[in-house]
């Protein structure tokens, strides 16, 4: 086969894998930055809807509509199904008339956001995303529990194990457009190593690199008075840009 026809073929064959699967680059329709829409927030692995709850009265009080996710069965199981449950929510929001959906995703719920964009179109729907200490890249102790105690380790957790298959799936960039905060604390004891936040295309933040003293844990992201002034300011600014001092809490 002669080279040019040999890179026909290779053509053919990406173009066609692009339509049969979607095109990744997810090149659709933007929201429209200045008009926020309601905030959905996407509970970490067990659903507990206690921390976000707190973060979701404050982004109230500062006049925005928050909605804590409840997740299916216990917030364990199939990421996608979680994903699945934040489409449907995002979906009823739209229909309701609002013009987009800021996401909220602390922990899991920040892989589940991740999901979402990568499987529903998510980055023409979502004005904003902002991720808290999420395993984007997998934690060792889902790595430690799938591969030693599996009877012990429900879906999900065998899902946040680095380099599973889930996870690998979702490890390109951001699709072009998509403004996203992903916010981590170094002394983060869940999220091993905590740089597994980082993501490719997004705003990425050590908690520590703006407020030294912070000696915020994982658990202590949703209510973190640090965190909480960040994912107000992501929201609420015209655009989304890397913070530069640690805010005044």
């Amino acid at each position: 086969m002669g080279a040019v026809a040999l890179v026909a073929v290779v053509l053919l064959a990406v173009i066609g894998w692009r339509v049969f699967r979607g095109d990744p680059a997810d090149d659709g329709p933007r929201p429209d930055q200045a008009r926020p829409g309601p905030i959905l927030l996407v509970p970490g692995y067990g659903g507990s809807r206690t921390g976000l709850s707190r973060l979701a009265q404050r982004l109230t009080a500062e006049g925005r509509t928050a909605t804590v996710l409840t997740l299916p069965g216990d917030g364990t199981g199939a990421l996608e199904e979680q994903a699945v449950t934040l489409d449907t929510a995002v979906t009823d929001a739209l229909n309701a008339g609002a013009p987009s959906v800021d996401v909220i995703g602390y922990s899991a719920g920040g892989v589940v956001t991740r999901l979402w964009v990568e499987n529903h179109h998510g980055a023409e729907k979502a004005r904003r995303v902002v991720s808290l200490g999420s395993p984007l890249h997998g934690t060792r102790l889902a790595g430690l529990g799938a591969a030693f105690a599996r009877g012990s380790c429900p879906v999900a957790c065998q899902e946040l194990a680095p380099d599973s298959d889930l996870l690998d799936g979702i490890d390109g960039a951001l699709p072009a457009g998509l403004p996203w905060l992903s916010i981590w604390t170094t002394l983060d004891e869940t999220v091993q190593p905590p740089d597994s936040a980082r993501l490719d295309g997004a705003v990425n933040l050590p908690l520590q690199d703006l407020c030294p003293a912070a000696r915020t844990g994982h658990g202590e992201l949703p209510t973190d008075p640090y965190v909480t002034a960040l994912v107000l300011d992501a929201l609420s600014a015209d655009t989304l840009i890397q913070p530069s001092a640690c805010p005044r809490v």
